[in-house]
């Protein structure tokens, strides 16, 4: 046995050599800058050596300076092949773009560990050390790595140790590398107490070359080193995390830096799972302020369990945009997908103008093997299908209150195309009508010497042991329909507060009255609104309503949907007027017809398409006629 009093070897195992302590991370993970950060303050090194090349030290604290704003550093490289794990993309490149053929895009962005390892450092006023010498390209090693959520429930020590114990085959490459680092790291302040912060799958062959002398590299330099602002609109494609999640872990180090005391509740709003619990919230609201749909209890678990079931099959904890993306259109539809994927990719720091080059980047000019997903609105007509696919184009605010700003107030109007729809929509509801009442007077008899109105299949099979045939015998509607009342919601919450009553501009065009939410809370142009019907009445001929709302002959009414149809009674020169509604009307508006001499036709508002409901619920209202002219552009 080795005596217990004799000297102690060394522990192998540890990341603590001598006066290097090595912090491996996982690149571009937020997980991993929050325990950069941690250890940096809670250690205070003197010096901090970062795994980054040093041709790149330059420009790379630039970009630093310019956070939370997010950078892309790209240059030339005709020596680089393969992709490097630090998210380094190579593509061929046209000879009016730049003298060489490949360039390097390297995305600056607040939760990468290196990132925070600078900023980190900076805060304590250490020296910062690029330990790249940059001598060859980054060897590509597998960067297969678990869930970085782990470290939510284990220690780093243990995710690191569990990793290198399955370590990845090293070449001639990786070793060369390696020694480049550790020459590096050897000729770092010999009396200082210096932080490696490192890929973890580079760890061990610097560790290895960490035990002996290196000699000093061939290093190289670089020329025409760009930094380029990128553009709001591609943030989602580009960087490692996506721009929701940064945002929210920018808050937090603004929170801390500040020493608020409750270090908790700030810790939980970078938690992944509760940002895309928050994620789904947000993209939510923005689809039902722009669809008029809801997301029901029952879709939100679909949406957890299938998000879930996605980080299975990719072997992670949790789910990346991608996988919440597909889960977002297979659980509710394109629409909610593009919601959440606009949501994630919302990144309020970012701006299009700034003293250095705005560019417009797509995910494959950073990345290998891009997943792709294509969203879209509407299906196009198989007419149209030689034009433009896609999503149409969405305006968007020059500065904020542009369109706020078109407001007069002076007159409202609709949007023809709509009219034509909604117009048609009541049409069909008066034949429905008619055919209920039709269904309702229709008797079954046994067939004696006439046929009638035809044979009834159903009556006859149900009595084929009696070997009698039965007939239909339908009574004849005396009567048309007059007013179309239909009521989506009672509003007895009180949240559609816009009650407007419209005239027909036509002698085909109906008057309406109806309640909505407001429109010109949601904007979605210059002076157009979008709102949500409530319910609504239309009456022809048309040029006859009052203001229905402001009507005392109609104070009797309980709800909104009970004014509309008093209304309905009121205006109706014909004998049935019809309600569509989720519920029939109080017993009481029986007798009330009866006395206008009226009658209700009652339709449940679950016979109806769902498609076809969905698409008449959504209203536009024109702040004046001549936003017509544009308004075939914004409406989708």
């Amino acid at each position: 046995m080795p005596d217990p009093t004799g000297p102690s070897l060394p522990d192998f195992s540890s990341l603590d050599r001598g006066r290097f302590t090595y912090l491996p991370v996982v690149p571009g993970r937020l997980e991993f800058a929050l325990e950069v950060r941690r250890r940096i303050l809670a250690e205070r090194p003197e010096v901090v050596a970062i795994e980054l090349p040093e041709t790149l030290e330059d420009v790379y604290l630039n970009a630093i300076l310019r956070l939370p704003q997010i950078s892309v550093i790209f240059y030339n490289d005709t020596t680089l092949g393969a992709k490097s794990d630090r998210s380094i993309y190579t593509r061929d490149k046209g000879k009016d773009d730049f003298d060489d053929d490949r360039s390097v895009y390297v995305p600056v962005e607040p939760a990468d560990p290196f990132v925070e390892a600078i900023r980190s450092a900076q805060e304590i006023g250490a020296r910062i050390v690029f330990a790249d010498p940059d001598t060859t390209e980054r060897p590509h090693v597998p960067d297969t790595y678990p869930d970085s959520y782990a470290l939510h429930t284990i220690r780093h020590a243990e995710y690191v140790e569990a990793y290198r114990l399955y370590p990845a085959p090293r070449t001639p490459e990786i070793e060369k590398f390696a020694q480049a680092v550790a020459w590096k790291l050897q000729g770092a302040d010999p009396v200082a107490r210096v932080m490696v912060v490192i890929s973890l799958n580079m760890l061990d062959p610097v560790l290895d070359a960490m035990e002996i002398p290196q000699e000093e590299p061939a290093r190289r330099r670089r020329e025409q080193l760009h930094l380029v602002n990128p553009h709001p609109d591609c943030l989602g494609e580009i960087t490692s995390e996506y721009p929701f999640l940064q945002e929210r872990y920018e808050a937090f180090r603004a929170a801390m830096a500040d020493r608020q005391k409750d270090a908790v509740a700030d810790f939980k709003k970078v938690d992944r799972r509760r940002v895309q619990f928050a994620l789904f919230r947000e993209a939510e609201k923005s689809y039902e302020l722009n669809t008029g749909d809801k997301i029901h209890a029952w879709q939100r678990r679909l949406l957890a369990k299938y998000s879930r079931n996605l980080a299975i099959v990719s072997r992670d904890l949790t789910a990346a945009l991608f996988d919440l993306t597909i889960a977002a259109r297979s659980i509710v539809d394109e629409n909610y997908a593009w919601e959440v994927w606009e949501t994630a990719s919302r990144y309020g720091p970012q701006q299009t103008g700034s003293d250095i080059p705005t560019v417009n980047i797509s995910g494959d000019e950073i990345w290998l093997n891009t997943r792709r997903i294509r969203l879209r609105r509407r299906l196009p007509s198989t007419k149209r299908r030689m034009g433009r696919l896609g999503l149409k184009p969405r305006k968007k605010e020059q500065f904020p209150g542009e369109w706020a700003s078109e407001l007069n107030g002076a007159n409202i109007c609709s949007y023809p195309p709509e009219d034509m729809v909604i117009e048609n929509f009541g049409r069909y509801l008066k034949k429905k009508g008619k055919s209920v009442l039709s269904e309702e007077r229709t008797t079954v008899e046994p067939f004696t010497s006439s046929l009638l109105d035809g044979i009834d299949l159903r009556e006859t099979i149900r009595n084929w042991h009696d070997g009698k045939i039965f007939v239909r015998n339908i009574q004849k509607v005396h009567g048309e329909v007059g007013s179309v009342v239909v009521i989506f919601d009672e509003d007895r919450d009180g949240r559609y507060n816009y009650l407007t009553t419209w005239l027909g501009e036509h002698q085909n065009e109906s008057d309406m009255a109806f309640y909505s939410t407001s429109p010109f809370d949601h904007l979605i142009g210059p002076g157009i609104g979008r709102a949500e019907y409530g319910g609504f009445l239309m009456s022809l001929p048309a040029r006859r309503m009052y203001d229905v709302w402001a009507d005392p002959d109609y104070d009797f009414a309980e709800t909104k949907a009970e004014r509309l149809l008093l209304a309905g009674l009121d205006y109706s020169i014909q004998k049935y007027v019809v309600y569509v509604a989720a519920t029939p009307p109080r017993s009481v508006f029986r007798n009330v017809a009866a006395r206008f001499g009226r009658t209700i036709v009652y339709v449940p508002i679950g016979q109806l398409s769902p498609v076809t409901m969905k698409k008449i619920r959504v209203v536009h209202v024109l702040d004046g006629y001549d936003k017509r002219a544009v308004a075939k552009d914004i409406i989708w």
